[in-house]
């Protein structure tokens, strides 16, 4: 069996369903796995999210920050955005089953000797420790008060990770590094404010995975969440998404031998 990851869709429903035949071209019953932003920005979030919850064991995603982000607007917690295309879902007969479905996803994913996460791993952690925070998260958002640490899941402060961290300010620090991190400091400090490529790092900071003596350098870590980085394919690393959304490709890798499947999409959203 195949098991192929798919970048940031953010709704793009008809690319998903032509990229998944194409997939089913190379592997008539593959594991598909999905780099998270599932929905929001594109038109049919709705479709997309009943489509990936109706493949059943055979996918699974990441979290990534659109997700987390429809489940705060769904419940009151954060009001949308003018760009946000969520209606849809919120407006659905079965909107409380696809919520409880989202929320009951996992922050990060093991698979194949392949750390899946939606953003980015400080440099402190290993693969395994990066599980078992991701865990912990995993944890609260399943449990019966989860609505309270998504009320208090927002902000950038702690900005860098500590192991002392403790309740809300390590849960929103784990939380932020799996799906909001693109660029640190040297000593593992986030950098919220630049969304631009690698030629746009803020002085003093690098992309998180060029940082020195990362931990999970000797893992292949696969993510998304960074449009402007595009498609990036190292021995020890897979960028995924490659801005869908804004009129660029979606893209589906093979976790056995890096075949790469990409479609071209319309432009959805100007960036």
């Amino acid at each position: 069996m195949n098991t192929f990851v798919i970048g940031d869709i953010q709704g793009c429903c008809d690319q998903l369903e032509t990229l998944l035949q194409l997939i089913f071209e190379v592997d008539i019953d593959p594991r598909v796995l999905f780099a998270g932003d599932l929905v929001n920005r594109g038109p049919k979030s709705l479709e997309t999210l009943r489509l990936v919850k109706n493949m059943g064991e055979r996918a699974d995603t990441v979290l990534g920050n659109h997700d987390l982000h429809l489940l705060a607007v769904a419940h009151g917690i954060r009001q949308a955005h003018r760009s946000d295309t969520l209606n849809d879902i919120l407006q659905a007969p079965d909107r409380e089953e696809l919520l409880d479905w989202l929320r009951h996803r996992p922050l990060a994913i093991f698979e194949q000797d392949h750390l899946l996460v939606h953003a980015g791993v400080f440099p402190q952690w290993t693969a395994a420790q990066t599980m078992a925070l991701a865990q912990e998260v995993q944890d609260i958002l399943r449990g019966p008060d989860w609505l309270d640490f998504l009320a208090q899941m927002y902000g950038n402060a702690p900005a860098q990770w500590n192991d002392n961290l403790q309740g809300v300010e390590r849960w929103r620090c784990i939380i932020n590094g799996l799906t909001r991190m693109r660029f640190c400091s040297i000593d593992g400090v986030m950098d919220f404010a630049s969304k631009e490529g690698l030629q746009g790092a803020p002085e003093g900071f690098l992309p998180w995975f060029d940082l020195p003596n990362r931990k999970t350098e000797n893992t292949t870590v696969v993510f998304g969440h960074w449009s402007t980085l595009g498609l990036l394919l190292r021995p020890n690393l897979i960028s995924l998404d490659t801005g869908c959304v804004w009129g660029g490709k979606l893209s589906a890798i093979s976790l056995n031998d890096r075949q790469l499947i990409q479609i071209a999409c319309p432009q959805q959203q100007r960036p």
